[in-house]
């Protein structure tokens, strides 16, 4: 508001508090006046005992009180008209002065307001919403002129400890001495962000060499080496760091936050602490998005096949059975991995479905061997979730007897790390599994806790030799001794070995001379559909496997296999 406005205001103001004033000024005069004439009647009546116009000239002439009475109204009237606009101006200028000093609260307030909803309120360094705004603006700035930038995003490891264990005036503590080492670190203070609660970014503008941000990861590392000290106690903070730079990682503000928030996931699992954003990192592309939504339609529409590998009798080059695995060709995509879309079912927790699926085709096409007198065992994997679903013996129960198959006909194959995510309720599982006549394996034996304890409770029929340790072991003595181990520690459980990765004819003769029961690999064949394993039985001799004498399909190779152990 300027000079003239305020004076105009501050007039308009006093001249209707003047006018009001002046009022109550005229009331008080005709009171006065009122006064006086009554009082020169009572005197008229009190000297003549009659009022009349000749009697209250009289009193008045005659009478010095009146005429002192007659003078006080003029004087009221014109002390009360200076009084008035005195009274007027000040009221008037205290009115204009608290109004202003509303206005300027109200312009602090609007001012704390804004700063509130753009900055933590406890460090005072900008949140994820000015954060945002200035990487956006950076990005608008940097596009005509093919500028770099760089997003730092990091991410307080331990704090949640030291929130439980401190409390939150210490671990608040923490996090503004965190703050004030972070914008040391950074060239450009302002830079800094508080974006979630033990979370901060940093925006590299302008840069001109893209090691830069590794740079300033290396120094915000090394800036966290000293201990925060709280109470008199020293506690050691460690930082993740994700990295990505604009343009290559992205062209926008949530792509870039968003591939610097998968960085910082690999940070985690990284001895330096920081990472720089890789393709290879992000598992949440829109394609996997489609894809999760593809498979419960391809599981629902029997678009999946279930190719099975041969596995067989090292020792009598028999074969023993095979393996279910279940194949995905994407009609667009064309072939996806199995260790892309099984993760992605787990996730998403259609592995019910799945396995379900897998489970019903494997019974299906095992009860049709047998039919045929071809007398085979079936491997069927089950993943983590399903050893924690109290429905699965029943399911596998109504499967069975749907399809006509019958337990000892099927290998149920569990990984070390499904039993021991919540061992009781997994072994309470495959107890029961157990119970109505179902075997079990151990799958990749050796890459997972292998926790003897738990071994030793399960009712286990094979052991299988992760191919991490078969595919080099005629360049690996530790791989030989491992194998040897494994095998040896198998036989003293009264459990038959199956070694996958089998390549080469040389390993599959160590594997024989190490006394392993069955083997599985490319050597003898590879995953085939049920039409072309077919043909794999049919033929004399198995062309991915010239070690392999006979096709003769042994009824009883199991109990041949545990005469063989026994011995």
């Amino acid at each position: 508001m300027d000079l003239t406005s305020a004076s105009n205001l501050l007039s308009n103001n006093v001249k209707i508090l003047k006018s009001e004033a002046s009022k109550t000024a005229y009331q008080g005069v005709l009171i006065a006046i009122s006064s006086i004439l009554i009082a020169t009647c009572l005197v008229s009546f009190y000297v003549n005992n009659s009022i009349s116009l000749e009697n209250l000239w009289t009193a008045q002439k005659n009478n010095i009180a009146l005429w002192i009475l007659d003078v006080i109204p003029f004087v009221f009237g014109i002390w009360g008209q200076h009084s008035s606009s005195i009274m007027a101006y000040q009221a008037g200028a205290l009115i204009f002065d608290q109004t202003q000093e509303l206005r300027n609260r109200t312009i602090d307030l609007e001012k704390h307001t804004n700063h509130v909803s753009t900055h933590d309120l406890l460090t005072d360094l900008p949140n994820r919403a000015l954060f945002y705004d200035r990487v956006a603006r950076a990005i608008a700035s940097a596009n005509p002129h093919n500028s770099q930038l760089s997003i730092l995003l990091i991410e307080i490891e331990n704090f949640k400890d030291v929130y439980d264990t401190l409390g939150r005036n210490s671990s608040d503590h923490i996090l503004k001495q965190i703050s004030i080492r972070l914008q040391g670190a950074s060239a450009e203070s302002d830079s800094v962000a508080k974006i979630d609660g033990n979370v901060f970014g940093i925006l590299i503008s302008n840069s001109a060499d893209l090691s830069e941000a590794e740079q300033l990861a290396k120094h915000i590392q090394k800036a966290m080496e000293a201990p925060f000290v709280i109470d008199r106690l020293q506690v050691g903070m460690h930082a993740n760091i994700g990295i990505v730079h604009f343009p290559g990682h992205g062209e926008d503000v949530d792509t870039l936050v968003q591939k610097a928030g998968v960085a910082l996931h690999i940070a985690q699992k990284s001895a330096k602490g920081y990472a720089l954003y890789e393709l290879s990192f992000d598992k949440h592309t829109p394609l996997r998005l489609t894809l999760m939504s593809e498979l419960r339609r391809a599981i629902e529409k029997n678009d999946l096949a279930l190719f099975y590998q041969p596995k067989v009798s090292i020792q009598t080059n028999e074969l023993y059975g095979a393996e279910a695995l279940a194949r995905w060709n994407h009609p667009t995509h064309g072939f996806i991995a199995p260790d892309e879309f099984i993760p992605m079912a787990e996730r998403t927790r259609m592995i019910k479905q799945l396995t379900q699926w897998v489970l019903k085709r494997a019974f299906r096409d095992c009860a049709t061997w047998h039919e045929q007198g071809i007398d085979i065992k079936i491997s069927v994997n089950l993943s983590t979730r399903d050893l924690h679903d109290p429905d699965l013996p029943d399911l596998i129960a109504g499967i069975a007897a749907a399809t006509g198959i019958k337990p000892e006909w099927i290998i149920l194959e569990i990984t070390e790390s499904a039993v021991m995510n919540e061992p009781e309720n997994a072994l309470a599982i495959i107890n029961r599994l157990h119970d109505m006549g179902y075997q079990f394996s151990i799958d990749d034996f050796g890459t997972g806790y292998s926790s003897l304890a738990y071994l030793k409770r399960l009712p286990l029929a094979e052991l299988k030799i992760d191919k991490s340790f078969v595919m080099d072991l005629m360049n690996s003595e530790n791989d030989v001794a491992i194998v040897k181990a494994i095998i040896n520690l198998a036989h003293n459980l009264g459990l038959y070995v199956t070694a996958e990765g089998v390549e080469t004819n040389a390993i599959l003769e160590k594997l024989k001379e190490y006394n392993c029961d069955i083997a599985q690999g490319y050597y003898l064949s590879k995953p085939l559909p049920v039409t072309e394993f077919n043909n794999w039985v049919k033929k004399s001799k198995a062309p991915a496997c010239p070690a392999l004498k006979s096709n003769t399909l042994i009824s009883g190779a199991m109990e041949k296999y545990q005469s063989e152990i026994s011995r």
